[in-house]
């Protein structure tokens, strides 16, 4: 049985757990403010508010509800639009969209409205960036974004850079209704177990999955493993970072000592996806979907990282990530076994690494191209070197060759110049969509540039790379 609070109801239900928490709001329980759109997670018409206990506080994310399992929600607190509103008057932020002019067909406003008050619950700071971080993944058709990104400052000013934003307070400035302050209390008394979980497909996030096979994985028996806590975490010890399978994006980007390490990590992690996909997609989740151009994929590739394989036996095997993709779609994965955490060690002071992607739009998109890299460097000499690439080839492409090129190179034009020549010789990519063999050449060459000119801006240019290649 799933339980869950529902904004101020207690379900109990015994649907398929695999079945869109977006049908079961709009079809079971009839609270139609959250719309149907892309149903691919891009659009952000269906966003929920999903809050999680931690001991007595309760943490809230916003999701896309199209691509979530129902099962998901088994013993959180789900938040609708309908679940925000109060008794004969607008809230702050749904007031902040009318005082704007903000609204016009008014299809994209729920999701709006539930990314901006998920925001104000969060724990992150309450300042513009986030604010417009949050609603990174709602689209909206016809207004234009000027007028919500007032009503975004109107938001975070009302705010006031406020990060102690408890529910009480929440309450007095009319962000969320009274009810919010009985929900920890309430779910502890839900005391939910675990689901009873019937052999099946493993699904976690359910990002990648639930675009391709929704309507299969509503009629099918599914595994839920997105609350499996062995399966969580970011661990660092002697400068090696272990990562449970089901850490999300998100677990990533608020890793304090990882951004430490990795500087750059939160803009590599935006061009990744929104930041309701952040909340809910997970690491193991884009290994296994073996997309030729997984952006996180790419990125562990680049680090060199080893993955840890659970069997049904509980007996554990360690591989490289780089021999795990066998052919399209397919890896060294038996059957009954599931990955259990990514292992790679940190860069250190002498070590660079870096994250590139194109697409047509900027953000919120499929890659064209992207690539990673990881390079040490000891006396003007490339002394390790790891880099990859994807959408050039049938599976996410870890380049040996032209890694094992770089080591023991001096680092100048002419060994970036002619790794890049075998760099092409390494790659096949054929036309499609999302561009032609020429053009993801061409892409590849620059990306692989750009890592360099990112790295050394004072030794490298674009246009010296250009001029001589």
């Amino acid at each position: 049985m799933i339980t869950f609070i529902l904004n101020n109801k207690t379900i109990k239900t015994s649907e398929h757990s695999g079945t869109t928490l977006l049908d079961f709001v709009r079809y079971q329980q009839r609270l139609t403010g959250t719309k149907i759109g892309c149903r691919e997670g891009d659009c952000g018409a269906c966003t929920l508010l999903v809050g999680t206990r931690h001991g007595d506080t309760i943490e809230y994310q916003s999701i896309t509800s199209c691509i979530s399992p129902l099962g998901n929600a088994h013993g959180k607190h789900i938040v609708t639009v309908e679940g925000i509103n109060l008794k004969d008057k607008l809230t702050t932020t749904q007031e902040a969209m009318k005082a704007n002019y903000a609204t016009q067909c008014g299809f994209c406003t729920p999701g709006f409205v539930v990314a901006l008050t998920g925001f104000a619950l969060s724990n992150s700071d309450k300042n513009y960036t986030n604010a417009i971080d949050a609603i990174s993944g709602n689209i909206c058709r016809c207004t234009g974004y000027k007028a919500i990104e007032k009503a975004a400052h109107q938001v975070v000013k009302k705010l006031d850079n406020n990060t102690n934003t408890t529910f009480n307070w929440l309450i007095e400035n009319q962000f969320i209704p009274e009810y919010f302050n009985s929900i920890p209390q309430r779910l502890k008394d839900i005391e939910a177990k675990d689901l009873n979980q019937p052999k099946g497909k493993y699904v976690s996030g359910g990002t990648d999955l639930y675009v391709q096979q929704a309507d299969h994985l509503a009629d099918n028996a599914v595994h839920l493993i997105a609350e499996k806590e062995y399966l969580k975490g970011i661990n660092i010890k002697n400068g090696i970072c272990t990562i449970g399978t089901n850490t999300t994006v998100s677990d990533l980007w608020n890793h304090t000592e990882l951004n430490s390490v990795l500087p750059n990590l939160r803009n590599h992690l935006k061009l990744v996806s929104s930041e309701q996909i952040r909340n809910m997609a997970s690491l193991g989740g884009n290994l296994v979907n073996a997309s030729p151009i997984g952006d996180m994929t790419i990125f562990f590739l680049s680090l060199n990282s080893n993955i840890t394989i659970l069997n049904s036996a509980e007996k554990e095997r360690t591989i490289a990530l780089k021999n795990f993709y066998k052919g399209y779609k397919t890896y060294d994965l038996k059957d009954g076994e599931l990955l259990k955490s990514i292992q790679f060690k940190l860069p250190t002071e002498q070590s660079f690494f870096n994250f590139e992607k194109v697409c047509k739009r900027t953000h919120l998109d499929i890659a064209s191209v992207n690539s990673a890299i990881h390079l040490s460097i000891e006396n003007k000499t490339i002394s390790e070197a790891h880099v990859s690439i994807g959408g050039v080839a049938a599976i996410p492409k870890y380049l040996h060759e032209t890694s094992a090129f770089l080591v023991d190179k001096p680092l100048t034009l002419d060994t970036i110049i002619e790794a890049n020549q075998i760099l092409q010789n390494e790659i096949s990519p054929i036309s499609d969509v999302r561009g032609t063999t020429d053009y993801k050449r061409l892409l590849g060459r620059q990306l692989f540039f750009a890592h360099f000119t990112t790295f050394f801006p004072k030794q490298f240019t674009l246009n010296d790379f250009v001029q001589h290649a």
